[in-house]
């Protein structure tokens, strides 16, 4: 292979991105869109398959499409407006912005809980923790991983209550709390592990928000602390007071 071979291939990749990311612009691919195939986008820009997934890898670093396994590549939607107040619900969030807010379970479990899980929850160390790992999506994209503790005596089966509810609003309603509010929140940057990578269809080494916050019932009683890991590229927080 030339120079001039190497030099031909990088201007057709970059010629395709470009290609793609006008018609994001202009319409033609809608958010949420599949994208036409890879043997599609390459007899319409006629180069080869390797061109296209190289122009398609650049486009996912940038955030503006993600490639789901054994399914395609969509278009990312714009980022989700999150503010963040005394009273944050995701599913009232994502509905706003007109996209389908949905929750999935990844796992639930009983843990003691440690001195700091102990202070926030206003218990004892070594009470019986309810621990619930949820994944939440709008629409197709996934958004946030939150591993969520409340307390087991308080919340009993929070776990199955949570696999069927798939809303953390609609698990507290169950066991009687209509309404609670946010009473701290805390906010740091990090990179996605791989776990994590994986359930938000991110690449190794992108940035996430994590949100470490308590909310609490009418009377100011802690039901819930969280850790709640945010795809940075896919939120814009809006800290309203």
């Amino acid at each position: 292979m030339t120079v001039q071979d190497v030099a031909s291939g990088v201007a057709l990749w970059r010629q395709v991105a470009d290609g793609i990311e006008r018609g994001i612009a202009d319409g033609r691919f809608a958010a949420g869109e599949k994208l036409p195939g890879e043997i599609e986008i390459a007899e319409t820009y006629r180069v080869n398959r390797h061109t296209v997934r190289r122009a398609l890898a650049a486009l996912a670093e940038r955030g503006l499409v993600r490639a789901e396994r054994g399914s395609g590549t969509y278009v990312e939607a714009p980022r989700l407006a999150y503010p963040l107040r005394s009273r944050t619900r995701f599913s009232e969030i994502v509905g706003a912005g007109g996209r389908e807010p949905r929750g999935q379970l990844i796992g639930a479990s009983e843990e003691i809980a440690s001195r700091e899980l102990a202070r926030e929850l206003g218990l004892k160390a070594g009470a019986p923790l309810a621990r619930i790992e949820a994944l939440r999506l709008a629409d197709r994209t996934p958004i946030c991983i939150g591993t969520h503790w409340l307390s087991a005596e308080r919340f009993p089966d929070a776990g199955k209550v949570y696999a069927g509810a798939r809303s953390m609003t609609k698990l507290l309603a169950h066991y009687g709390v209509r309404d609670y509010r946010r009473a701290s929140t805390r906010i740091t940057a990090g990179i996605v592990d791989a776990t994590d990578a994986a359930r938000l269809d991110l690449a190794l080494g992108r940035p996430i928000l994590v949100v470490d916050s308590t909310d609490v019932d009418t009377r100011g009683q802690p039901l819930i602390t969280k850790r709640v890991r945010f795809a940075a590229e896919r939120v814009q927080f809006l800290v309203e007071s």
